[in-house]
């Protein structure tokens, strides 16, 4: 694993997958290692898969789009890409589309409370996938259905007997994350 004082990259030899895995939001103290997006980033890296995750310098949307585009560059340039996220990052992800996204996981995203243009996401026609909790204090599942309910290739899914902060939850997100980009755990 590559790392820098703001990045961890993983690369593995033959990795048919990259992945891009985003944070929550930082000005409430949300960063990379965040137990969501680590339980994510371990599952897809021990899949064989290549990997980034990365601190935003920012909240500004703007700004953690950029920073999301430079580290997508940073992935090998012959593999498709997942764009996976959480809560801010699941916002910040619906930011980026770029030719080698295969499709994006998005997990308890704030579609309701973030400032996010969501016109180009919301007719591409790759997969986005929803895992939204039960008990979310931002965007439940009805909310999640109700905002993307004129998108493209978009499904909800609840997660169940969890909140925003997913306690308990991780290695069920995680495992559902890798379904649904296609990584598969190596034995």
């Amino acid at each position: 694993m590559l790392t820098d004082g703001r990045f961890d990259l993983v690369v593995p030899d033959r990795a048919e997958l990259g992945v891009v895995v985003l944070h929550p939001y930082p000005d409430y103290g949300g960063d990379r290692f965040n137990p969501v997006v680590d339980a994510i980033f371990r599952a897809v890296t021990a899949a064989g898969s290549a990997a980034v995750r990365f601190d935003f310098s920012s909240s500004d949307i703007a700004v953690a789009a950029d920073e999301t585009r430079d580290a997508l560059a940073r992935l090998p340039g012959d593999v498709p890409i997942a764009m996976t996220g959480y809560s801010f990052g699941a916002g910040i992800a619906t930011q980026v589309l770029d030719d080698r996204i295969t499709g994006w996981v998005l997990v308890a995203p704030p579609l309701t409370s973030l400032a996010l243009d969501l016109d180009a996401i919301a007719s591409d026609p790759r997969p986005k996938h929803l895992l939204a909790p039960v008990h979310d204090q931002f965007c439940p599942p009805t909310d999640a259905r109700a905002a993307t309910d004129r998108w493209a290739a978009t499904t909800v899914e609840p997660i169940e007997g969890a909140d925003h902060f997913l306690a308990g939850a991780t290695s069920r997100v995680a495992d559902r994350t890798l379904e649904l980009i296609g990584a598969r755990r190596r034995v």
